[in-house]
């Protein structure tokens, strides 16, 4: 026994300083980040990490002592994260999240981010003709314990004062459902979106028909103008979340229809991981329209202002997106 503990000791004497050297700057970069290390210091971690790995082959390969061959592990292991894992800070990553990663994910989704759109606009269509022809339709689409009195039998003073009273009867309770459903209609079109595209397709479509009923109720009133504002300031950056959501969901859908060249379980994992990216980003634009549902269209009365600041979020979103932009890489 006496061998092996002094093979050991000497192999320990003949390169602890290097390991010591190691250990004392990862120790100084965990603590205080990598800023705190000249160039050349730097530079050497690369060539004592080597060290350090030759050193744990060669105490692995004559079976030295288990606590040197666990020291050296650890050692290794954190010098590996240093030289080859990333090093960014938490608003690095958040401002890439927002410079490139959610907007080239978004940008990936466009044909089913349009598909999504034409379905919801389709919804609103139908939903408004059949409403129009048969006011009854309208409890299809808004149950009579949401409208709270706006329905086919409101008149037309009572839905003008849900438009712009400070506090009308049900608004805000209206309001949260509103957001609230289309929060649930954003999670639930990207979470059944591997059912082959169908049921984020058919939310989309029922979104639409919602919009398109209440316009359907408010319009015979002259009020469709008045709704468009109230329902847009807001609604512009909740929609577009909703569509992003849905495509979200149908890419994963068509992934799982059609892989192409490439494995089924590969196509789902990586729309998957392109549509998590959108769906974080959507959470923020819910939030977003929450705001402006919450605070904006309650403190301004204005038709003109509210339509302009739905058109700017529009305008806004849709730069955001897709307006071309030259990488760091130089890729757009």
């Amino acid at each position: 026994m006496a061998v092996p503990t002094l093979q050991s000791q000497r192999f320990r004497q003949e390169r602890e300083a290097d390991w010591a050297m190691l250990d004392t700057r990862l120790r100084r970069i965990e603590r205080d980040g990598a800023a705190v290390l000249d160039d050349q210091q730097l530079l050497s971690i690369p060539v004592l990490y080597r060290a350090a790995l030759s050193s744990l082959s060669v105490a692995r390969a004559t079976s030295l002592d288990h606590e040197l061959i666990d020291y050296l592990e650890s050692l290794c292991a954190r010098a590996y994260f240093f030289v080859y894992g990333t090093r960014s800070t938490f608003f690095q990553r958040a401002g890439r999240f927002f410079v490139r990663d959610w907007p080239r994910a978004a940008r990936a989704l466009w044909r089913e981010t349009a598909l999504a759109g034409l379905l919801m606009a389709l919804g609103a269509l139908v939903a408004y003709a059949l409403v129009r022809q048969d006011p009854d339709w309208f409890y299809a689409f808004i149950p009579s314990q949401i409208g709270d009195g706006r329905d086919p039998s409101a008149t037309t003073e009572f839905l003008r004062s849900t438009l712009y009273e400070a506090k009308p009867q049900g608004l805000p309770f209206f309001a949260t459902f509103l957001f609230t459903h289309n929060a649930q209609i954003a999670l639930v079109a990207f979470a059944l979106g591997f059912a082959f595209c169908i049921p984020s397709a058919f939310l989309m479509i029922y979104n639409g028909c919602m919009v398109g009923a209440m316009f359907a109720l408010f319009v015979p009133h002259g009020l469709g103008f008045q709704l468009g504002g109230w329902l847009f300031i807001h609604g512009t950056t909740e929609l577009f979340a909703a569509g992003l959501a849905g495509a979200a969901g149908m890419r994963i859908g068509w992934a799982v229809a059609f892989p192409g060249d490439k494995s089924r379980m590969d196509a789902v994992g990586e729309a998957g991981r392109d549509g998590a990216t959108v769906m974080f980003g959507v959470v923020i634009m819910l939030f977003t329209a929450g705001l402006l549902e919450g605070l904006g269209r309650q403190m301004i009365r204005a038709d003109g202002v509210r339509y302009f600041i739905a058109l700017a979020m529009a305008l806004a979103w849709a730069g955001y997106f897709y307006w071309p932009r030259r990488l760091a890489n130089g890729r757009r």
